[in-house]
């Protein structure tokens, strides 16, 4: 074995003068310190990643063009002055290479099998052998099995891992090397929750079938280790390691489907028996505090549960279709942090004007765009601009989706009479300076927040619409007075979220004609550096996107726009008078996007629907 090899005694290794002049280093057989010639009491240990038969790590990356020698002879000098960690580590810190390539090296010296992760996928027949917290624990993940050994994929080589996981799996492995963020993520990917949910399936199948046989009545069995228990556990919880914002159960005709909705896409991920559909629903109406009686009218709760360690709100819809009941789940996981304005994905101009409307002492400023296009997160990372120890700060919401420990938090409970309007109203006898109204979905919260408005709060609120202007005009549609609206609004920001194009598998590419023509129309540019796009990779489930940025449009209500509403102006009339103030539209921030190689011209069209813009 090649870490055998290497961990023969080499009491002292001397670099070559030309090299580093100023290092000596020192072998104790497991480790390599680095003495600095002036100063020999400043002794740095280096991991055993660097191989002392043939080239070290720092070595083999500049051979290979990965590094300068510069760059090398600066890390080293920074573990020589107090940095506790590895060569490897330090050089990925610094950005000079990738883990890819600190793991490619580090193949190269064990004489081992490069993986990459993000297109080998692992056999489910191997992962079965090596637990999920002892794959985590151990950094290493199995691969495929053969005649009488499974390879697996490790960060860090060496015997004792070797042995660890020999014992662990109960047959000899071989040992290949892997990036331990790749590891981590197929990790994730390979063990899934729904893994055993066939198991269960047929555990309620074989109930259902005896209860029926014995003409018993209908009960809810709400035991923890009853199947059905079981696999909305797994549903959710798979949901919560997928990233999805929401969970879809819907009945079919002679099945039940389960879809997730991750980055603004559903996708397919488990079906069914129909005969289970009942139960499903029925448990988590139970678990949401609904009716399970009532199975024509819509239900709206809320399920306060921890996944994993880590808490998660669950607001609960159903609604009865020709086929049964349909469920959504809408999965908020509390444990994610809080997004600054600056990282929503504001251009920088765009984020320091909002900025300074927040800071305004009185007016409204408004957040439209339509369902799930993270108006709510855009919402708290407002608060988190504003918030200090000199402004009371009120909210109501419904629900409460993330807590801050310095603001006063309200959630609206309508069966106990707390509802928007009745919670606004108390909120305006706690001498607020800030409040913010989780959505204005009615002309009597509408009308109490823009009074509240024109009293000398800043009120901050969402509201579904397609743009700026359209948000604009719904405030109208309500009823509210053109000259209330006026007065009052200082700002409208319409905004939506793209799916940004996946680094794992990123490659050029060369448009259709109607996307080059749709992005003339948008008014953006060819990128300096080529159009690129996501070809799907194992950690974006082949999709070629992950994770989402925000695409943004303000408009501020100045004398020109105020005007305008008073006289009623068409939806045209005020989207060209705020053009010609600088506005940039939805289309004309989303092409900056493809511009910078962030997203592509499909996704716009996917995502950015204006019409008549």
């Amino acid at each position: 074995m090649a870490w055998q090899r290497n961990r023969r005694a080499a009491p002292v290794v001397k670099p070559e003068a030309d090299t580093f002049p100023s290092l000596v280093a020192v072998d104790d057989g497991l480790h390599i310190d680095f003495e600095v010639a002036e100063h020999p009491s400043a002794r740095v240990p280096i991991d055993l990643s660097i191989n002392v038969d043939g080239p070290r790590l720092g070595e083999r990356a500049v051979s290979a063009q990965l590094l300068t020698r510069d760059r090398l002879t600066n890390a080293l000098n920074l573990m020589t002055e107090g940095e506790a960690k590895r060569l490897g580590e330090l050089l990925v810190e610094l950005g000079d290479v990738s883990e890819r390539d600190i793991a490619r090296i580090v193949a190269m010296q064990h004489d081992l099998q490069f993986v990459d992760l993000r297109h080998v996928k692992p056999d489910a027949a191997a992962t079965t052998l090596l637990s999920e917290v002892l794959a985590r624990a151990l950094c290493a993940i199995p691969l495929s099995l053969e005649e009488d050994s499974a390879l697996v994929a490790v960060a860090e080589p060496s015997l004792e891992m070797e042995e660890d996981l020999g014992q662990s799996m109960g047959i000899p492995v071989t040992l290949a090397v892997a990036a331990s963020d790749d590891i981590l993520r197929t990790i994730g990917n390979s063990y899934r929750a729904l893994s055993t949910v066939g198991a269960q399936v047929d555990a309620f199948v074989q109930r259902d079938t005896a209860r029926r046989d014995s003409s018993r009545t209908e009960i809810v069995d709400v035991n923890d280790d009853a199947p059905v228990v079981q696999v909305v556990q797994m549903i959710i919880t798979q949901g919560l390691r997928d990233r999805a914002s929401d969970v879809h159960i819907e009945p079919q005709i002679d099945r039940v489907r389960v879809r997730y909705r991750i980055d603004g896409a559903l996708h397919d991920v488990l079906d069914l028996p129909g005969s289970i559909g009942p139960a499903l629903v029925n448990r988590v109406k139970i678990l949401a505090g609904m009716n399970i009686v009532e199975r024509r009218r819509p239900q709206d709760g809320q399920i306060a549960i921890q996944i994993e360690d880590r808490d998660l709100d669950i607001r609960v819809s159903t609604t009865a279709t020709i086929w049964g009941e349909k469920i959504v789940m809408r999965l908020l996981d509390k444990s994610r942090p809080l997004f600054h304005l600056a990282e929503l994905g504001m251009q920088p101009d765009l984020a320091e004007k909002y900025a300074e409307l927040l800071h305004m002492p009185y007016g409204m400023v408004v957040c439209a765009g339509p369902t799930g296009s993270g108006k709510t997160t855009t919402l708290y990372g407002s608060l988190g601009e504003i918030n200090s120890p000199e402004r009371n700060i009120m909210t109501i919401e419904d629900p409460v989706e993330y807590v801050f420990p310095t603001i006063n938090q309200i959630q609206i409970n309508e069966p106990a009479g707390v509802t928007f309007a009745h919670g606004l109203r108390s909120i305006l006898r706690q001498d607020p300076d800030i409040i913010l109204v989780g959505e204005i979905r009615d002309a009597e919260t509408a009308r109490i927040a823009i009074q509240s408005a024109l009293t000398g709060h800043l009120v901050l609120s969402s509201l579904h619409a397609t743009d700026a202007v359209a948000a604009l005009h719904r405030l109208l549609d309500m009823g509210i007075e053109s000259f209330l609206v006026a007065s009052s609004v200082t700002a409208l920001l319409a905004q939506r979220l793209v799916r940004r194009i996946c680094v794992n598998c990123r490659t050029d590419y060369k448009p259709t004609h109607e996307e080059l023509v749709f992005l003339d129309l948008m008014g953006g540019s060819v990128p300096d550096t080529g159009f690129s796009h996501g070809v799907g990779c194992n950690f974006c489930a082949q999709s070629g996107y992950l994770e989402r940025i925000g695409v943004f449009e303000l408009m501020t209500v100045t004398p020109a726009i105020r005007e305008l509403i008073l006289k009623s102006a068409s939806h045209a009339e005020l989207r060209e008078t705020a053009t010609a103030e600088g506005m940039r539209s939805l289309t004309q921030d989303a092409s900056r996007l493809v511009e910078t190689g962030v997203t592509t011209i499909s996704e716009i069209l996917r995502a950015i629907y204006v019409v008549g813009e």
